[in-house]
This record gives structure tokens, sequence and C-alpha cells, in this order.
């Protein structure tokens, strides 16, 4: 295979906007598959319409406004997604899954004019819900709304980012942000006309909604979205729907996958592109991947401040271990851990700081967190990493606390303060574990007060008020104390250590 039967990435960046690429897709090939899910399957004429009449419905109450979405992969997610700019809004997208502390702590920030959702919300019980019954009722209303999104630097999609205290951060793309995410993206992983995919990620996600929204409207693909992730169910989804793109994601996914004792039955032959990112991948798993199935897995880099950042391609090089080589345009510097001002030389590991034209501009309302990641035009990522002579980008160890769970940014401070939600808690540290599977787990250690016999479940049950499912403890060890530095703070070093021989 050539680069020349490529779709060639840089046409993206010519679009006005997201839903301008949509409209000249759908009039291209308005019966061809774009989403398919375990409701509804829908056309790219289909989605034309449903755009239309989601209009219709809501845009003198959305345009020019913030709209919430708290909505699984889904065709009713995506309508939803694409009906807001189509209506001149600006998407807010969250996980499903929030939970009602959060979520209220959230909604009271940004105060959308609409929130949709999925599923009843308890923080917000006025929330349209959204099925696929409204979509078909959409597509069949015949209504004639046209396309308001706006374009350039208007405001187009937020997402939340950890920052680098863990409580969530907002970040506006505007529209010529996202069309350049979505171009590096399919530069990274080329893509051919008319693809399948199969996401796995969240759309709410950075990485989801690049792999999971931006690849398959830019090629004008066809989407397959599971019903949650069961391998064996995936696995029949490749097989029957000929997917080329598997959206793939951190090692965790590829390990299920390769645990199915019917792998080496299946017909995958028709999968062509599998995507890697989130965690850093074992060599093993590379190694085992392409021995049962021949394929290769292509690992990327990238974050909610900005991705992609670099990837390993079929045309630039593909390095196993690496992150791959930065972007057309995006600029990748190692800097000194100190002031972050030195450019360390090829090979000698320091803090990674990038930029590019996909870069944040900074998190909303938030000016303190902005100057701690936001420095002289650089995104200072808090990672560590070494560029070797030949470009390639490895990540070897990070300057944050943050723990990096099943491709997810697990923060201790948020953990920590639900673990303390709890009455009988007196202390509590949060750290990752390594994991072969997860990347790393979320450990607490935890203190209670004399008298008090607090079990596991009961915590947990406290915890899931304020996280979702992958921020939750996966281990809960109860200690009489915590052990502290000399200067009285809580010894993470010794607990990570503690927390690493566990795991072994």
């Amino acid at each position: 295979m050539t680069s020349t039967e490529f779709l060639d990435w840089r046409s993206v960046e010519t679009a006005e906007n997201l839903v301008a690429l949509f409209e000249e897709r759908a009039k291209q090939h308005p019966d061809r598959l774009l989403i398919a899910d375990a409701s509804i399957r829908m056309t790219w004429g289909d989605m034309a319409s449903a755009l239309r009449g989601f209009s219709a419905k809501y845009a003198d109450r959305i345009q020019d406004k913030d709209v919430a979405i708290f909505m699984r992969n889904s065709a009713s997610c995506l309508t939803a997604y694409l009906g807001v700019l189509f209506s001149g809004g600006r998407v807010a997208l969250f996980n499903a899954a929030m939970p009602k502390e959060s979520g209220a702590r959230l909604m009271a920030d940004l105060k959308p004019a609409l929130i949709i959702a999925d599923h009843v919300l308890d923080f917000a019980p006025d929330a349209a819900i959204i099925d696929a019954g409204d979509v078909k009722a959409w597509m069949d209303a015949k209504a004639t709304a046209q396309n308001q999104c706006g374009s350039g630097d208007g405001p187009s999609t937020y997402f939340f980012s950890g920052g680098t205290t863990g409580i969530p951060k907002r970040i506006l793309y505007s529209h010529q942000q996202i069309l350049a995410a979505g171009a590096r993206m399919q530069c990274g992983w080329p893509l051919h006309e008319g693809e399948i995919f199969l996401p796995i990620a969240p759309f709410s996600h950075i990485y989801g909604y690049l792999a999971g929204v931006c690849l398959p409207l830019q090629c004008g693909g066809g989407s397959i979205v599971p019903d949650g992730f069961h391998p064996a169910a995936v696995l029949d989804q490749i097989e029957g729907e000929k997917v080329t793109v598997l959206g793939g994601g951190p090692p965790a996914i590829y390990q299920a996958l390769m645990a199915d004792p019917k792998l080496d039955q299946r017909d995958i032959s028709s999968l062509r592109v599998c995507l890697g990112g989130g965690a850093s991948f074992p060599l093993e798993v590379h190694r085992r991947w392409k021995e049962l199935t021949g394929l290769t897995i292509y690992e990327g880099y990238g974050m909610t401040e900005m991705a992609p950042i670099s990837v390993n391609t079929a045309i630039s090089g593909n390095r196993p271990g690496t992150v791959g080589k930065p972007m057309p345009e995006t600029f990748v510097e190692i800097v000194d851990l100190d002031g972050g001002h030195r450019v360390l030389p090829t090979g000698e590991a320091g803090e990674i700081r990038i930029k590019g034209p996909h870069m944040m501009r900074g998190y909303c309302n938030n000016e303190s967190e902005t100057a701690l990641v936001l420095r002289d035009g650089w995104v200072y990522t808090g990672d560590i990493g070494v560029l070797d002579e030949d470009g390639f980008l490895t990540i070897t160890d990070r300057k944050k606390d943050m723990i990096l769970h099943k491709g997810f940014n697990v923060f201790p401070r948020e953990v920590e303060e639900a673990v303390f939600s709890h009455p009988a808690v007196t202390g509590v540290s949060v750290v990752g574990a390594p994991d072969e599977r997860a990347g790393e787990v979320v450990v607490a250690y935890v203190t209670v007060a004399d008298g008090n016999e607090l079990t596991e479940d009961a915590l947990r049950d406290a915890c899931s008020q304020y996280l979702v499912g992958y921020k939750m403890p996966g281990r809960i060890d109860f200690l009489d104390k915590l052990p502290l530095t000399p200067a009285g703070k809580v010894d993470r070093m010794a607990l990570r250590q503690r927390a690493r021989e566990s795991a072994h």
C-alpha cells in the first residue's frame, strides 16, 4: 500500500467547520452507512435529515449558547453533538456516568442553556432525554432548517482535563482547532475513502472524539458502535460489519481481545488500521498482537490540551516502545525540570513541552491553572521523555502525580476528596500501582478513626457519589497511620514503593 492511495489529510483544514464537511460528504453519498448501534442504523442522508429536525426543535433555545451532553457513544449521541453545532450552539461533552456531586458542580460553572442525556440525571432532572425514537422522528420531520454552525476562531466544543490539580478544567476548542486536530489525527493514521470504524473510547474523551467522530466524518466512512466493550461481541462486529479501523486505545483493549480463546478462528481480514494510545504499550503487547493477527498497532501520544502530538505511522515510520514522531507543524522539545527554559540535547530526559495549531489557549475562567501549564507559548505537559536522533519520542515518566488508568487521567487529589467524604476517614493518600492491562490502578491508603469498622464496600459506596468508574480505587488498603516525611507531609514515594511491591 502506498501513501498515494490515502486521502489527503490537508484538505480537512480547508473546510468551514465540521458540519460543513459533513454536509459536503452527505451530498456525495447520502445512502452510505454513517453510524449503527444496537437501536438504529443511519445513513449520511438520514443524519442530514435528523440535523434539520433537531434544529427545528432546539435552535431558538440554543443558538450562541452552551449545551451540555451526557451520553454514551451512540447514533443518538452523534446526532445530538452535530445537531447542536448545526443549530449554532456550543457543545460541552461529558462522561455519561457523571456522579451527582461532580455533575452539579460542573453545571453550576457552565450554566448551559440545555442539558441533553440518554438517561435521567440526578443532578439535572429537567435534562432532555434523547433516544433512537427521537432521532427517527427528526429524520421523518422533513424540516428545512439550515446550517448555522460557526467557523474559524468561533467557539465549537468544550473538553475537560484534570490540569495539574485533578479538578476538571474546561478547554474550549474553536472550529479551526477542531479541524486542525482532526487533520493531524488523519495524518497520523492515514485513511482510505469510506473506512468502517469501531470506536471504543467515549466521544467525550479527546482521543475518543478524534478517533470516533472526526475521522469517520473526514473520510466519508461509517461507525459500528459496540454496546459496551465485550471482547467477543467486538470481534463479532469486526467480522460481521467488515470493520477496517479499530478504535483501540490503551493496551488493555488489545490484551482483552487477545485473551479471547477463539481469536485464531475469527475472520478479521478486513481490519487494516489499529490505533493505540492513552497508556504506554509494553513491547510484548505489540509483539503478540502482530503474531496473532498480522497487524501493527500504531501508537501515538496526545492530551486534552493538544492532540495528537506524535504518532507512529505507516508513512513516517513505526518504532515500538516510542510514541512516534511529532505531527506536522507540531513542535516538541525536551526541557530541564527546574525552570523549563533550557532545551536539552538529544537523548537526555526532561519535561516535554509542545505547541502547534491545535493547542489549547487556556483553561476557561482559570488564570492560575493556565499560567502553570501554558508558558511562553508552550504547553508544559508534565510528562518526562526523550527524543532520539531520528525524532522519535519516548515517554519515560511523569512529573505529575497523575495516574494513567486505561487511558484516562486520574488525579489523586480528586480521589482523596471523595474518600474523605466518608465521616470515618481520618487520612488518605492515593497513588498508582503498575498493572499490565490498565497501565496503572488507583490505590488508596486510608486511616480510620478509632472505634470505627469501615469496610471497603462502604467506602466505595461513598466514593461512587463523586467519582466516575475509572477513577474509583482499584485497591483500598487500611493502615494504622500514613508514612510521613521529615517535614510532616505524607510520604508518597514510600506509598508508591509499597504499591509497586504489592502489585508484583
